[in-house]
């Protein structure tokens, strides 16, 4: 209800806007008694290009109904006789309008709460920011507002003044056609008549030469005026598609690596739409005044100046009409053949324009980087495409409680895909592909014909699900480094460590679905393995560049994989094993062996910290202090933190346990991992090693650290775990942060 309380506190072109959303289709009362209930229910849970969720919108229908007829029935009184009808008539005509389609319903009024949210944010945003760039933007809509309709009151004027003139015109020839038949009048007669009709005739000559005069310098203003309104609207198109509209498109590529969702795009629509009827509007006025000009010719330029404006008006709105069609859900950028996909493509000022009085085709075709580049240039390309999807041709649809016209295509397939030479030691997964929608309609009673085409964010495809990670790498590396109005699809070779550190911070996160992502410490790590470097400063890696061939092309040095291949391995294991753990801080993982074993070097016996493999994809290496690894302790965490705010979360309290005199859990309460227990103990050599826990802390031994063991059949040989033990590792720790503990252990510090 919090919503609609401000919406109607709108004031001024807001609140008409918020009016508009409301008709027979969604009455504004229902809005208004139901408000609370309304904001109440789950509107986005219902997927609307889903056929299954359609029992979903029947059930959201019928409650609809049902609390109509509710709120009806409660209304006594005089005054509540009246809106009892009502509310009862709101409930059967929205009954019997959506009962067959209550998809419908879900999008009218999910478009109606987007939109009112979206007005009332607007005017928040008017009031913090009123130097901002959307009200600079409103406030030049108001001016080429004012303008347009000064040039049209200046038009009827001129077609007034030019209908009188030629009224004027008749009358001076009709005087002459009485003056030519006064041959035929007695002398005396003719000589009177012939002294009033000359003198009329003198008359009337001069008004019509000074009148002629007057329209042409009323052409020449209109016209002027003309230029500077479209001077202005070619300003405003510029502002809105060259730096609304990129920047637009731009947060929905770095959406493709987990930026925040683009939005704004019915802001984008509603400005489109303005533009369109502004121009549409001054284009019928040059219209209309060369057609006054043909009718009544006089000597001047106006004829080109005309031209010269019919020209420029055209050039705007056809620019309008190609820039925003455009790709709303991009394809999958990973796009493997065989596997369905979707996409949805948009034309912004398609409802504005009427297009869908004639609802225009839209066709999918994939194509190469280098076609790409040939139908940016205008050039022909011998194949039109570069493999055949199934299902690539759909019909737009006009929406009319949202008012989009739009096309989804919701079972498109790649069914084959042919591809280019490759150049040097690039790999199939490094090959961009991009999928091409275009489609051909007119406007204006087949007035102006538009042929559009756009291009969707670079695609690479696959074959197998084994190339999914390098294939991964190339579009994140196309996502965070691509240049506004660049050619299909040139990205610099190399970056500064910084921009990259960006990237992948932002990719992290997402995939993490946490906002704790890559801290400074991690971002030092992660160069130090980038660059082979020993450096733990920051500062040092701030000038340093790294190539795309370092990035996911060259192996590490020492390894089999490359630095990408790596980060993608931890992701992944997070991501599928351990993300709570990581969202809740119990994780370091971005340390080295060094660091690791300076941190818990001067730690008590069961510290312990989980860090990731330096020589597995995907792995992750426990190391702890234990002084005999054979025998259990108590297990704490690094850095310190209280047992309960590490464990609290993950464990339940034991019931029935005597409470212990020292405060720890006795020895036989154990978390073990099978695969690293000794069959055989040996006594302790004194040397603490990994995966073993430490006895309690009450009985006081002198703790000596290694951090690596000599000799474990199951490390290779830098102390690491093999591939397959490392991912049961995985496991095992999943499952050790799960087991219930003692609640003995809330309170102590770790």
């Amino acid at each position: 209800m919090a919503v609609w309380i401000q919406a109607q506190q709108l004031q001024g072109d807001a609140l008409h806007q918020m009016q508009s959303l409301y008709g027979q289709h969604f009455p504004i009362e229902v809005r208004h008694y139901l408000a609370q209930w309304i904001e109440g229910q789950l509107w986005d849970s219902v997927e609307l290009e889903n056929p299954q969720d359609e029992l979903k919108a029947k059930r959201l229908l019928d409650s609809l109904v049902q609390e109509l007829q509710r709120k009806a029935e409660h209304q006594v009184g005089e005054d509540g006789f009246l809106l009892k009808i009502k509310l009862g008539h709101y409930a059967s005509q929205l009954k019997s309008t959506y009962d067959r389609c209550p998809l419908e319903l879900v999008r009218c009024i999910k478009h109606i709460l987007h939109s009112e949210q979206r007005l009332v944010q607007e005017a928040n945003n008017v009031r913090l920011t009123p130097s901002g760039r959307h009200q600079q933007i409103n406030q030049t809509f108001e001016e080429l507002r004012v303008s347009t309709q000064e040039t049209e009151n200046e038009l009827r004027k001129l077609q007034h003044n030019q209908e009188y003139f030629i009224i004027q015109y008749q009358e001076n020839l009709r005087i002459q056609a009485q003056l030519s038949s006064l041959s035929a009048v007695p002398a005396e007669e003719r000589t009177q008549r012939e002294t009033s009709l000359q003198a009329k005739r003198a008359t009337v000559e001069a008004w019509l030469t000074r009148e002629a005069n007057t329209l042409q310098k009323y052409r020449l203003d209109l016209a002027e005026k003309h230029q500077k309104t479209l001077s202005q609207l070619r300003k405003q198109q510029t502002l809105i598609l060259d730096e609304e509209l990129i920047q637009w498109k731009r947060r929905q590529q770095l959406a493709g690596n987990g930026g925040p969702t683009e939005g704004g795009l019915d802001v984008l629509q509603s400005w489109c739409e303005k533009l369109a009827d502004l121009i549409w509007q001054n284009r019928q006025q040059i219209r209309r005044a060369e057609h006054l000009t043909q009718q009544l010719p006089l000597p001047g330029p106006m004829e080109e100046l005309l031209t010269k404006l019919n020209s420029d008006i055209t050039d705007i709105i056809s620019a309008l009409v190609t820039s925003t069609f455009i790709i709303e859900k991009q394809p999958p950028q990973v796009l493997k053949t065989q596997t369905k996909f979707a996409a949805t493509v948009r034309l912004l000022v398609g409802g504005k324009l009427n297009v869908h009085m004639n609802p225009p085709q839209v066709k999918a075709v994939i194509v190469s980087e280098q076609q790409a580049k040939a139908l940016l240039k205008n050039e022909s390309t011998r194949n039109d495409s570069s493999g055949e999807i199934l299902n690539n041709n759909c019909v737009m649809e006009y929406h009319r409680t949202t008012g989009t016209l739009s096309a989804h295509f919701r079972n498109m397939s790649l069914k084959r895909i042919k591809r280019s030479d490759r150049r040097g030691a690039e790999s199939v997964t490094e090959e961009k592909f991009t999928v091409m929608f275009e489609s051909q309609f007119s406007v204006g009673g087949n007035e102006l014909v538009f042929h559009v085409k756009t291009l969707s964010l670079p695609v690479v495809v696959i074959v197998h699900g084994s190339q999914d990670n390098n294939a991964t790498a190339t579009v994140l590396w196309d996502n965070a480094f691509a240049e506004p109005g660049r050619v299909p699809f040139v990205v610099p070779d190399k970056v500064l460590w910084p921009q990259l550190c960006e990237a992948l911070d932002m990719k992290y996160k997402a995939e993490m679905h946490s906002a704790r992502g890559l801290c400074d410490d991690n971002l030092v790590f992660l160069a130090q393995k980038a660059f082979s470097s020993a450096s733990i400063n920051q500062e040092d890696y701030r000038n340093m560049t790294m190539s795309w061939a370092q990035f996911n092309r060259e192996s590490l040095p020492g390894r089999n994989f490359t630095f990408w291949q790596w980060f993608d391995g931890v992701m992944e294991l997070m991501k599928k094993h351990l993300k709570p753990h990581w969202n809740d801080g119990a994780i370091l993982g971005f340390v080295n062996k060094q660091q690791a074993q300076d941190m818990l070097m001067s730690k008590p016996n069961g510290t312990f910290l989980l860090r990731f493999s330096d020589s597995e994809i995907g792995g992750i290496t426990i190391a702890w202090v234990a002084e005999n690894p054979n025998k259990a302790g108590t297990v704490l965490y690094y850095p310190p933190r209280s047992k309960q705010s590490v464990f609290g979360p993950i464990h339940e309290p034991m019931h029935g346990s005597p409470h212990p005199v020292d405060g720890y859990v006795k020895p036989q309460i154990k978390q073990v991992v099978p695969e690293f227990t000794t069959p055989n103990p040996e006594p302790s050599s004194g040397n603490p090693t990994y995966m073993d826990q430490a006895p309690s802390p009450s009985v006081a031994h002198p703790i000596n650290f290694a951090i690596f063991p000599p000799i474990d059949p199951m490390m290779d040989a830098d102390g690491e775990f093999d591939l397959e033990d490392t991912m049961d590792v995985a496991r095992h720790v999943e499952e050790l942060l799960r087991r219930p503990m003692a609640n003995q252990w809330d309170g102590q510090q770790s």
